[in-house]
């Protein structure tokens, strides 16, 4: 057996060490299975291996030093595993054949290249790739001898400070991939030099600074994303890189205006400068970007309307534009657009809220703009709907009660388009009382805010139904009613905002049966009664979530609701309540025994006295007489008296 390929299988369990007894192997292929553990030390016995393929298993062990004997291996791939210990020059310094070395880790940086920054490995590598493995804070000699480098991997790997131009230099003709991505480089990228075979390239979340660079003339990815490159987007940049579809240059700090070359390109797919210096208005022509799919510009200092232009984008599933200076409505013609998420937040927008938004809109985020009129009810049929976030806008009237047809807030949603979009949204909302951002797990919230309007009436006990709710916010309007007493079903509501509003009546029991509530405020209403208790609201012991309810008793506010207790001590235990009741029975038993015998003793005491003394009882009975002669004498008197005044 010399070439054996047990790949895409469902193998399981640790590789036998009596693979060694294999010597005539030349390419072994066990990737995509759930093989664990290490590999064994026997490894090295397979002196002919050239292709050693174990990529996407479940390896969890150490890379065998035995590893380094196979002299003739051209090719190792070990990536997507969860490897972990150390990599020595042992490992690495008999493969002088070597062409194609891959090695990541999920375990982040649990596996170490522990070799001096001066060695000079035997190998030239014309593919590298290695993920989440620490390779040291400089840039190591055994990476900058590889000049023959076409494709290059060296994402999280740790590396910090400036690369050395020359070894760009080196391997600029022949790249076709480029991936430095998430790691501490800095410096600035030479200017000078021309990629003319690069089709990705990858320098994003380091601190790369300086202009730009733009010398990729075939380039189909680009992230420059998460650096300090400060200076404007060439205007040409569509002709520089014609066959170009990702853009990404956000969180950078790029001025300027957006080239009117940009949604002209027609294989562009992801288009991504948020979070920079932007300004002017967005491109009027997008007519020509059929495959566009992702539009995000937001925060930046745009200006004027959305051009009604976007609407010629079919394709298009994302559009960001929040935290800009744009004004006027939203254009209708975005109802063309396969819109899967809408944030136009913190703007300047207004005109009523459109009601022909897409039955397949996953989120829906227009905060903090000028929105005026109702919520239309024909958002009730977005069944795929899980964040509507309308906080902060002038709107009115009542909160639609067709909510229970939001059926992936009550069966949950297995849409999986966050996930495998390439693109990785962010966005932020508020929860748990405070802002927070949301990326990896956007497709886990499950969110509706409409604080911050001018909405009435009662909350819809539709709500109720929404049972995959993590967040509520309802605060600062003008709603009124009870709240709905069902309120409890919501298991996974971990935000409850009603606070501002005119709420009446008393706080359901329901609420007590919420596990995974963190947050709640229900301050300044008009509610009445004692305050629910139990599980978790326990933990919730702040009086300030139930400030401004003048009619509300019970802990944790000051006030004592009729019948409770007004003893004010330490909290005890169970077991302690028990003992001091019946300490409490056994006290008032003597108590009442006490005043029996006081009485007996008394009374018995007087009359025993009279009956033996006769001299005291002559005296005591006619104390009496006299007595009661007094007082006749006295009425009498009254009474004629009375009888003179009133003739």
């Amino acid at each position: 057996m010399e070439s054996p390929d047990l790949s895409y299988n469902r193998l399981v369990g640790e590789i036998p060490d009596s693979l060694g007894r294999l010597g005539s192997l030349t390419n072994l292929f066990l990737d995509f299975n759930s093989f664990s553990g290490s590999i064994p030390s026997s490894i090295g016995n397979l002196s002919s291996l050239q292709v050693f393929f174990l990529l996407e298993n479940k390896m969890n062990g150490t890379i065998p030093e035995s590893l380094g004997q196979l002299s003739k291996l051209v090719s190792l791939q070990l990536d997507m595993n969860s490897w972990e210990g150390v990599i020595t020059e042992a490992h690495l310094m008999n493969l002088t054949r070597l062409e194609g070395f891959a090695v990541t880790t999920y375990k982040n940086q649990s596996l170490i290249f522990n070799v001096t920054y001066d060695w000079v490995p035997p190998f030239k590598l014309k593919y590298l790739e290695l993920e989440s493995c620490l390779i040291g804070s400089k840039f190591p000699i055994w990476l900058q001898v590889q000049t023959e480098l076409t494709e290059v991997i060296l994402r999280n790997v740790g590396i910090s400070g400036a690369i050395p131009e020359d070894w760009f230099s080196k391997i600029s003709s022949q790249l076709t991939l480029l991936d430095l991505s998430n790691n501490q480089i800095s410096g600035k990228f030479p200017q000078h030099l021309v990629f003319p075979n690069v089709t990705s390239f990858d320098l994003g979340n380091n601190r790369f600074k300086g202009p730009i660079p733009f010398c990729f003339k075939n380039v189909v990815l680009l992230r420059l994303g998460s650096n300090l490159f400060s200076s404007p987007i060439p205007s040409n940049i569509g002709d520089l890189m014609p066959k170009l579809q990702v853009l990404d240059h956000s969180k950078n700090h790029l001025f300027g205006t957006i080239p009117l070359s940009i949604p002209k390109k027609e294989m562009l797919v992801i288009l991504s400068l948020g979070k920079n210096q932007l300004s002017g208005e967005l491109p009027h022509h997008w007519n020509d970007s059929q495959f566009l799919k992702v539009v995000d510009i937001a925060y930046n200092n745009l200006s004027g309307k959305i051009p009604n232009s976007v609407g010629f984008l079919n394709s298009l599933g994302v559009l960001v534009l929040s935290n800009n200076n744009l004004y006027g409505e939203i254009p209708s013609s975005l109802r063309n657009c396969s819109l899967r998420s809408i944030d136009l937040g913190g703007n300047y927008l207004s005109g009523n809220l459109p009601s022909w938004i897409g039955p397949h809109v996953l989120m829906l985020r227009l905060r903090s703009n000028l929105f005026s009129g109702i919520i239309p009810r024909q958002w009730c049929n977005l069944p795929s709907l899980h964040i509507l976030d309308l906080a902060q806008n002038n709107l009115y009237g009542g909160i639609p009660d067709c909510l229970d047809n939001l059926t992936a807030l009550i069966y949950g949603d297995n849409n999986s388009y966050f996930r495998e979009n390439p693109y990785q949204e962010e966005t932020t909302l508020v929860a748990k009382g405070q802002e927070l951002l949301y990326g990896r797990i956007l497709e886990f919230v499950s969110s509706i805010d409409l604080s911050g309007n001018h909405l009435t009436g009662e909350i819809p006990n539709e709500l109720s139904r929404l049972i995959e709710l993590g967040t509520v916010n309802l605060s600062i309007n003008h709603l009124t009613g009870n709240i709905p007493q069902n309120i409890g079903n919501l298991r996974w509501l971990e935000t409850l905002d009603l606070s501002k509003n005119s709420l009446s009546g008393p706080i359901p029991q329901s609420l007590s049966s919420l596990t995974f509530l963190a947050h709640l405020n229900l301050s300044f209403n008009n509610l009445v009664g004692k305050i629910p208790s139990g599980n978790q609201l326990q933990t919730l012991n702040d009086a300030s979530i139930y400030k401004g309810n003048p009619s509300l008793c019970g802990s944790p506010l000051p006030t004592k609701c009729p019948g409770d207790e007004t003893f004010d001590g330490p909290t005890i235990t169970s077991s302690s309540v028990d003992d001091k009741q019946d300490g409490d029975d056994y006290e008032r038993l003597w108590f009442y025994v006490s005043i029996g015998l006081g009485f007996v003793v008394g009374f018995w005491s007087v009359c025993c006295t009279l009956v033996v003394k006769k001299s005291w009882r002559h005296w005591y009975f006619q104390f009496c007489d006299d007595i009661k002669d007094r007082i006749s004498l006295i009425v009498a008197l009254k009474v004629v008296h009375l009888k003179r005044k009133f003739g």
